[in-house]
């Protein structure tokens, strides 16, 4: 069960190296590193050179590509053990960026989202930022009701983790909160909710 009315969802036009760019700067997360490995051809040691990769681990084992990461030997390569500590970082790299440094964003969904919070928050224009979805499709949704944010969801409607109300997953984005839109769908009767479906794997 999906309410589909307003759709507001972010299209992700992928990643290509800007060749006019002096400094180029990577957010990635698990195969979103895929995104940067399958630019090879582009990826002069005049372009890495001028490059910084962050990157974080993400979902089942085997999915850290953090080897080949390094091994492109960017000018910066640093690996966080969380989305919080990258965004951190991510934060204090745009805060030092010069004019003509170009951000790239990919992982999944709800990483590009809290990825794009911080640039905007730093003035850059979310349009001007190349991102591409890569990994699972499960989504950042915060509960229109106590506001809580929960990550990873892939059912719904589904339980808020902060409130415990059946929430109806909405397809409408906040790009402000980087985050889909869930509201109470059993409210005037409750424990009527639906059964939860696997929509977003």
């Amino acid at each position: 069960m999906l309410v589909e009315g307003i759709k507001s969802r972010p299209v992700y036009g992928g990643i290509a190296i800007d060749p006019f760019a002096r400094r180029h700067i990577f957010a990635l997360e698990g195969e979103g590193a895929l995104a940067l490995l399958d630019q090879k051809p582009a990826l002069t040691a005049t372009m890495l050179n001028r490059s910084e990769v962050l990157y974080v681990a993400a979902g089942p084992k085997g999915l850290d590509h953090d080897l080949a990461l390094a091994a492109l030997k960017p000018d910066r390569f640093w690996q966080g053990p969380t989305i919080e500590t990258l965004l951190f970082r991510l934060r204090g790299s745009l805060s030092a960026a010069t004019m003509s440094t170009r951000l790239y964003i990919s992982g999944r969904e709800g990483f590009i989202g809290q990825c794009m919070q911080v640039a905007t928050d730093m003035g850059m224009d979310f349009s001007s930022i190349p991102t591409e979805h890569r990994g699972s499709l499960a989504r950042r949704v915060q509960c229109v009701h106590c506001k809580g944010i929960t990550d990873d969801v892939r059912t719904s409607p589904f339980k808020c983790s902060h409130c415990g109300l059946n929430l109806l997953v909405r397809d409408h984005y906040s790009r402000r909160l980087g985050a889909f839109q869930g509201v109470n769908v059993d409210a005037e009767e409750p424990g009527t909710a639906p059964q939860a479906e696997e929509l977003f794997a």
